[in-house]
């Protein structure tokens, strides 16, 4: 698995973009699903049948359905129930089953709902995305080598969304300390798909603070005006590679040599009104 490294514009320093949407579905989880699939066959805890159960805002699910269609798994993945129509469609095209979490619970809720179905039935296997080590393996392994390989050294600065934990721990561990590591997380109660506040009430187990040199908070205005200016320089994407943008945008100015992750395309936000300017304010965007 190897995704371009773009160079972008920047009036200082260096800004390069790691477009993650040249994965097989589409997003930076294709990584994770691999990883914690492959971990879990070697621990022998899958086989021809299983059933996985995972919570998601929608890409790992997405990213772990390709792969249990292609090898006869079955999959169940808990999801807000406010997560964009398309992410659902794919879903459900994918042949995964979906359990639906209270909306104003957000990704909170679809965690805690997955930790109790799969406590219920021993028979599930829990991948827990939010907790398993193969997570970041598989940006310490891959993510993090090819932009080495691909710029010729670690980056001075790197900049990726605050979610599972598991692109910003994995990364920090494979630039080994030569690179400045920065945190993008929304405002406490703001929706930005895929990201989460720490001061919402759960701080996913895989994080480790020691590893980030900085944590910026970013707000929906700031993550659309990273859309916009993704978009003018022909890059369709999501909400959070958006803010994730906007912030390696002001890293830069500082004169540094930034990568940034662009974490999907923008074809799964189509009905959210985010490119016709109609975006629901009042509606979170897991």
């Amino acid at each position: 698995m190897s995704t371009p490294l773009v160079k972008l514009p920047s009036q200082k320093g260096q800004l390069w973009a790691k477009l993650e949407m040249a994965n097989p579905t589409g997003s930076v989880k294709d990584r994770i699903a691999a990883s914690m699939i492959e971990a879990a066959r070697a621990e022998g805890r899958l086989g021809p049948g299983s059933t996985l159960i995972e919570a998601t805002s929608g890409n790992t699910g997405i990213a772990l359905a390709s792969i249990c269609a292609r090898e006869g798994m079955h999959l169940q993945v808990v999801v807000p129930e406010n997560v964009t129509s398309e992410r659902v469609e794919l879903l459900n095209l994918l042949g995964a089953k979906i359990i639906s979490s209270p909306a104003d619970q957000g990704s909170n809720g679809a965690v805690l709902l997955a930790d109790q179905l799969s406590e219920a039935d021993p028979s599930l296997v829990h991948l827990d995305q939010y907790r398993n080590p193969a997570n970041p393996l598989a940006h310490q392994q891959g993510t993090s080598q090819e932009i080495i390989a691909q710029l010729g050294a670690a980056p001075e600065c790197f900049v990726a969304g605050l979610g599972t934990g598991g692109t910003l721990m994995g990364c920090a561990r494979g630039f080994e300390g030569q690179t400045r590591i920065v945190a993008v997380e929304p405002h406490p109660g703001e929706g930005l798909d895929g990201l989460r506040s720490l001061q919402e009430g759960f701080v996913p187990p895989l994080i480790d603070l020691s590893l980030l040199q900085s944590k910026k908070i970013v707000s929906i205005e700031d993550a659309l005006a990273g859309v916009r200016w993704l978009l003018s320089k022909g890059i369709f994407a999501g909400l959070s590679s958006g803010a994730i943008a906007h912030m390696a945008r002001q890293e830069a100015s500082q004169g540094q040599q930034v990568v940034f992750v662009v974490c999907d395309d923008g074809w799964r936000y189509r009905e959210s009104g985010l490119f016709s300017g109609s975006l629901d304010s009042s509606r979170a965007y897991w």
